[in-house]
């Protein structure tokens, strides 16, 4: 369509950049984001355009323009999904300089429209549309190509299953608004205190997984006594009247044993109903004289 040699998709994330479709570079699936051109152009609002690298300041000694793919002409249009977060470009290069037309960045941008599209529709495939995390088949995709690299570099990985105590009660009592809240707010805690590299998903009701690689039994059991430690004081603060627990399963990945994340998620769901066992029955998530103290002991 614009007569260019190459032309790509590329997600950007902190430190590269992913090619992710690509016509006309075949040597490379990504390049660090410090000499990425599309670095640039998902920090503005509308297209970047190189006409001549060379006579730019900020690309002239640029490894992809002093050697392959000697890049001279370059446009790039930032991607946007939920109207918020600009997640990389679609982009066209080409090793000769050349202008571009109005006409030709408005096309552009209807393509870059297409693409963000495509985008969303594999987005909400894969997302709670409440909690925003990962869904179930979210999860089992990350979690199958993060197994398997966990076993080409003989790394360590654990599977934590949640599940919220009495979590009937509060729909029964407060009414299924409330109960949603109430999963929204554990999702939000659950992501925001562990580590970015931790898998964090909404498999369904209210049931949560996350999955966690490089540590150790030691240090995942001390991170989820002061996860638990941490849920308590907020109840205490949000005041809500009832309060927000939960029972969990841990297990480390065996890949004698655990042939599948499947396998995997079965053997901690095992181990989340045993530790629920052990919890007192009976009785709503109501606070009680009891809970304060929880607070002063976390305090």
């Amino acid at each position: 369509m614009f007569d260019v040699p190459i032309a790509l998709v590329s997600l950007v994330d902190e430190n590269r950049q992913w090619f992710k479709s690509c016509i006309g570079i075949n040597n490379a699936s990504e390049t660090s984001r410090d000499i990425s051109f599309c670095g640039h152009t998902i920090l503005g609002d509308g297209a970047l355009i190189i006409p001549d690298a060379t006579q730019d300041e900020r690309f002239a000694d640029n490894p992809l323009v002093v050697g392959d793919p000697k890049i001279r002409f370059y446009v790039g249009y930032p991607l946007t999904v939920m109207h918020k977060w600009k997640i990389g470009t679609l982009c066209i290069v080409d090793s000769q300089p050349r202008n571009f037309s109005l006409e030709q960045v408005a096309l552009l941008k209807d393509l870059a429209s297409m693409v963000e599209k495509e985008l969303i529709a594999v987005q909400m495939a894969t997302l709670d549309e409440m909690t925003n995390l990962p869904n179930r088949r979210g999860f089992m995709s990350i979690s199958n190509k993060l197994l398997a690299w966990c076993i080409r570099h003989n790394s360590s990985a654990t599977l934590v299953f949640f599940d919220l105590n009495n979590f009937k009660a509060i729909n029964d009592t407060f009414g299924h608004n409330e109960g949603d809240n109430a999963l929204v707010e554990f999702a939000e805690q659950l992501d925001g205190i562990f580590r970015e590299s931790d898998v964090v998903a909404r498999l369904g009701g209210d049931e949560f997984v996350m999955l966690l690689t490089d540590v150790t039994k030691r240090e995942i059991t001390e991170r989820m006594i002061a996860f638990q430690a941490y849920m308590a004081a907020r109840n205490v603060q949000a005041k809500r009247g009832y309060d927000i627990t939960f029972s969990y399963g841990l297990v480390d990945f065996d890949p004698a044993m655990h042939h599948s994340i499947e396998d995997l998620l079965s053997h901690a769901d095992t181990m989340m109903y045993e530790h629920k066992k052990k919890k007192p029955r009976g009785g709503a998530p109501f606070q009680t004289e009891q809970t304060p103290k929880i607070a002063e002991l976390v305090a």
